[in-house]
């Protein structure tokens, strides 16, 4: 019986370390998902010119036919759940210095204001635990600053209703309420304009339909299908009729797959040669919960080596974890 006792009090004593040690590497793992974003860094030397390259443009270009550098889920330097929904390094202020003129940016209602969202995950303002959330009125001051500062510029403003049960036309209204704070800094027309029609404006495009009936309010449409399904990589620009204003728009932007399929479908070809153009580098691969990290850190340089040829025609791009050297390796192809 006392063999017995000792036995079993040795299985507790076991139990308790296996469980300590699980327990213990549990809590690593969180913290290695909460740490590691914060060293996720892009090279952050600056490029000459970088905040004032459109002024080299004549105003009647159209900008559907530009090579325009933009970032993926423009808000998430600092967002929850960093590791799967990062997908920046550099601040919206930093990235326009950058040289990044099309913002991809994802809204979710927030009290009776617009919060900055990457699906579920809030972006904050900074890395610390008590950091407020990330809201449309500080982005709206970098960008207004920047255009103040710069006003041969623009900045291609694409909204999409990232999260939240409210619907597309309550949303509308909460987003109006901000332009109107401001309309002379907006560009609202229902088509494209050429550059000197935007310069020194935000150009809004909107990535769902116009519900709240805003009209000539309410922005340039710029609605495309989901893709983030599996086309043959080779064949990857979405061909569903898809438009931004009355102009057809060829659109490349699956996000779930890898390194080599997303590569074949960024140099893909599309089939209108008059299209705007717009594709996506982004990508989390084949995982739900992927880690835009790993592959932006491998396309990058791809890009970079990719935009030293003169013959291609890159259209609008939009990548993550983007610096000043790569806005302009794409921004320089107008020249």
């Amino acid at each position: 019986m006392r063999n017995i006792k000792k036995a079993s009090k040795k299985g507790v004593r076991l139990l308790l370390m296996g469980s300590g040690g699980i327990l213990a590497a549990l809590l690593l793992a969180v913290a290695a998902l909460f740490t590691i974003p914060l060293t996720e860094r892009v090279d952050a030397a600056p490029v000459a010119g970088s905040a004032d390259w459109m002024a080299r443009l004549p105003d009647d270009v159209p900008l559907g036919e530009l090579s325009i550098p933009g970032t993926h889920d423009a808000g998430t330097q600092y967002v929850q759940l960093g590791f799967f929904s990062k997908c920046q390094a550099r601040s919206v202020g930093q990235q326009l210095e950058d040289g990044f003129r099309y913002l991809d940016i994802r809204l979710a209602v927030s009290g009776d204001g617009l919060g900055l969202n990457h699906g579920f995950c809030e972006c904050r303002t900074g890395a610390a635990p008590w950091s407020g959330r990330l809201m449309l009125e500080n982005v709206l001051e970098d960008c207004y600053s920047f255009l103040s500062a710069h006003p041969t510029e623009t900045v291609i403003f694409a909204v999409k209703q990232e999260y939240g049960d409210e619907s597309v036309a309550e949303f509308q209204r909460v987003l109006d309420r901000y332009i109107q704070k401001d309309t002379e800094r907006w560009y609202l027309g229902s088509e494209l304009p050429s550059l000197g029609e935007a310069r020194g404006r935000l150009i809004l495009l909107r990535r769902y339909d116009d519900e709240a009936e805003l009209g000539s309010n309410a922005g340039i449409a710029l609605i495309w299908p989901d893709q983030n399904g599996y086309d043959d990589p080779a064949r990857a620009f979405s061909d569903q009729g898809c438009f931004v204003g009355s102009l057809t728009l060829a659109v490349q932007d699956r996000y779930e797959y890898d390194e080599e399929e997303k590569w074949a479908a960024f140099c893909a070809e599309t089939d209108d040669p008059d299209a705007v153009v717009l594709r996506f580098l982004s990508t989390k691969g084949h995982m739900t919960f992927g880690h835009p990290y790993r592959y932006a850190k491998e396309l990058s340089p791809r890009l970079l080596a990719l935009c030293e040829s003169p013959d291609i025609s890159l259209g609008w791009t939009v990548i993550d974890f983007g610096n000043a050297r790569l806005a302009a390796a794409i921004y320089e192809q107008n020249f």
